[in-house]
């Protein structure tokens, strides 16, 4: 970059921005894509912005939306800057051709945190290699906690959802200045940005605004009403407010915040408990999106790309203390997994015998992992065969026990593994040759909608990412294997829920019947949930 080179302008539907030169790409930050969410606009759908005369400064990240902190046990491993002020619904492009007539394919960030934490100002999310190699890469924020899904009885449902396709239809209208093809769009997203994408992918109201999307970690589904409402409910009786839009647009937002953490302290993937989530409204998301996706025909044109990585349960277990106490609960743990998968111990016992060296908090994992994650991602691709391409990450932290852990990837599908944030998660060190890879393969697959690798059939390929290579025995340094298909990687599980399901169908009878006994007695249903409420007391469960 030479020091006297003009600052790059783009003209934007709302007004013209100017972005910076950093490292022979352009940068755009901070560009607001809706007006600030608060005052009258609290809780509702968002409104476009307004429009501005002259140049606006892009060369900052703009405000964050509110959130709460990680807890420090979850702090230690993950990042999430804020940026204070109120014009929150804002977006991020790197380029390397702003202008008119490129055409360059677009991937545009949806990025995670429970839909509750995270942001586009994550420094993992540096937005330069993807642009370094060929692709305008746009990173979004939007509303997240009670602010973004909170369900209220007098406001619309998923709003957060809502600031999502706004964003996209930005991207849809704006990105040819920027030097992108509006019709070349991939929309990407890991755990709670992947879940996003199922929904929008399935949601009417965004056929059309992109081509292509990457489910990483998160699959396409719908959170139960009742479940959101306790976590809103909660949260009005702790504030002694109604549990109405209009009573927590009234509450300081500080104190929003901290009560917002103080209700969903117990709540874990693993676990599960009340927390926010999207859910059906009979608008944007009119069913639950994996079942449109998976037995409709929405969204037939759009190629998939879909994700995990091989320990994700160790990220929600290991920074709150619950990875040694779900192995010395053992069975009072295994009953805990049956409550939260909804099965019997013919899947327990069917874990067991897959690995037999295995812990109870391995089995328990896996059992979870597989339940909520990977079995619904299978479906989307048996559903989309031809159009779906599977990997698996599994290169190991070199920080203890976090195995090949949720967002440990993240790093790596960026290329940003030298930033400080990167190193929190994965340790000091990590192969190159693994970002190499996989980051590739995400390039190719915006650019080409072909990763490098074949689609999803019968014989169900699965990429395989940062396998280990011979065993020394030494204690020496992990060495990576080269990228290479693992055919039916997750079978052997797979059949195991498809035995359970098929007993299920022909004795009509569910795992865990909710009906009482004559005598009175505690139902399975009941003890099993009352083992759930125990394994979330009994240790620092935190939700991330």
């Amino acid at each position: 970059m030479t020091a006297d080179r003009a600052d790059p302008v783009a003209t934007t539907p709302h007004g013209a921005v100017r972005g910076r030169h950093e490292h022979g790409v352009a940068v755009f930050r901070g560009i607001p894509y809706a007006a600030p969410p608060f005052g009258p606009r609290r809780f509702r759908p968002p409104e476009p912005p307004e429009p501005w005369d002259g140049v606006r400064d892009a060369g900052t990240f703009g405000p964050t939306p509110p959130k709460p902190p990680y807890s420090e046990a979850f702090a230690q491993y993950l990042s999430d800057p804020v940026v204070p002020g109120d014009d929150c619904l804002n977006l991020n492009v790197w380029t390397p051709e702003p202008g008119h007539g490129a055409r360059l394919p677009v991937l545009v960030w949806l990025h995670g945190g429970a839909l509750t934490r995270g942001s586009s100002a994550v420094p993992v999310y540096d937005g330069y290699p993807f642009a370094r190699d060929g692709i305008v890469f746009v990173s979004v924020n939007y509303r997240l906690g009670v602010e973004g899904y909170g369900l209220f009885p007098d406001a619309p449902a998923n709003p957060g959802l809502r600031d999502q396709l706004a964003a996209l239809r930005w991207v849809h209208e704006s990105i040819a200045a920027f030097g992108g093809d509006p019709d070349r769009v991939t929309l990407c997203g890991q755990s709670a940005g992947a879940i996003s994408i199922g929904a929008l992918i399935a949601a009417p109201q965004a056929q059309g605004l992109f081509r292509r999307a990457v489910l990483q970690s998160g699959p396409p589904e719908a959170s139960d009403r009742d479940k959101v409402r306790r976590m809103v409910r909660r949260m009005a009786a702790r504030l002694k407010v109604p549990a109405t839009a209009e009573a927590f647009a009234a509450v300081d937002r500080d104190l929003l915040l901290r009560t917002q953490a103080e209700a969903g302290r117990l709540s874990s993937p693993v676990l599960g408990g009340p927390a926010f989530g999207i859910v059906i409204d009979g608008d944007l998301v009119p069913r639950d999106p994996l079942e449109a996706l998976v037995e409709g025909d929405v969204a037939r044109d759009t190629d998939l790309m879909m994700g995990w990585t091989r320990d994700e349960y160790r990220l929600w277990l290991v920074p709150g203390g619950l990875l040694e106490r779900v192995d010395r609960l053992g069975a009072v743990a295994l009953a805990g997994a049956m409550a939260r998968c909804h099965c019997g111990h013919e899947v327990v016992r069917g874990y067991r015998t897959l690995r037999p060296e295995a812990g109870t908090t391995e089995v328990v994992g896996q059992m979870v992992t597989d339940h909520l994650l990977r079995l619904p991602l299978h479906r989307l691709a048996d559903a989309r065969p031809g159009s779906s391409y599977v990997y698996e990450f599994v290169w190991p932290s070199l920080l203890p026990g976090l195995g090949a852990c949720h967002a440990l990837e993240l790093g790596f599908v960026f290329d940003t593994g030298d930033v400080p944030e990167s190193a929190k998660l994965a340790g000091e060190g990590a192969p190159q040759e693994l970002a190499d890879a996989i980051h590739g393969a995400w390039v190719r697959f915006v650019a080409e909608g072909d990763p490098g690798w074949e689609p999803w059939d019968v014989s169900h390929p699965v990429r395989v990412f940062g396998d280990g290579g011979p065993d020394t025995g030494d204690g020496g340094p992990y060495t990576v294997a080269d990228p290479h298909t693992v055919y039916g990687l997750r079978d052997p599980e797979l059949v195991l829920w498809a035995a359970a399901d098929a007993t299920r169908a022909l004795t009509s009878e569910e795992p865990t019947p909710a009906s009482a006994p004559a005598d009175g007695s505690p139902t399975r249903s009941t003890e099993l949930r009352s083992v759930v409420r125990r394994l979330r007391r009994s240790g620092a469960a935190r939700r991330q």
